[in-house]
């Protein structure tokens, strides 16, 4: 499976695999053990055990004296080249809108929630900016290809 998680550096993508018991994570590798401790193995061969919490879709994980936070980039909209607005990725029905015109948004930031084909996506900033227009409001149905709301990125 494919994964993107956000970090403070940016953007990852992974590879999550699970054979025999080990998970591969790209070149790395990780396995629960008996105890219940998460053992990982780097590619550069560096190994020992990692602490992990989850918290809201956050997951925290403490290895050799480094924390990492990795939080799940999970596939909703896109960002359009053109006018900066964001998309349905399919027909479906608007559970939340989780922001307002105007407001300042953080790449990945949940901006609204679909439900479509009995889940929720959830509609990610794919940048920093504020929200420059919405569209549609809590309730509404809208077709996959819908501009659901529109933003301005920051100039950095």
């Amino acid at each position: 499976m494919h994964h993107q998680f956000k970090t403070p550096e940016g953007p990852v993508e992974v590879t999550v695999a699970k054979k025999d018991g080990v998970w591969h994570l790209g070149e790395h590798q990780a396995r629960i053990e008996s105890d219940g401790r998460l053992s990982i193995q780097l590619s550069s061969g560096l190994t020992g055990y990692a602490t992990t919490a989850k918290v809201g879709d956050v997951w925290w994980v403490h290895f050799q004296g480094h924390t990492f936070c990795l939080e799940r980039i999970e596939p909703g909209a896109s960002q359009s080249e053109d006018n900066g607005g964001l998309i349905a990725p399919m027909p479906g029905k608007i559970l939340d809108v989780l922001v307002e015109l105007n407001q300042p948004v953080e790449a990945g930031q949940t901006l609204m929630v679909l439900e479509a084909m009995k889940m929720e996506h959830r509609i990610l900033a794919s940048s920093s900016g504020h929200i420059t227009a919405i569209h549609f409001a809590s309730g509404d149905q809208v077709q996959q290809g819908s501009t659901l709301l529109e933003m301005d990125e920051n100039e950095d």
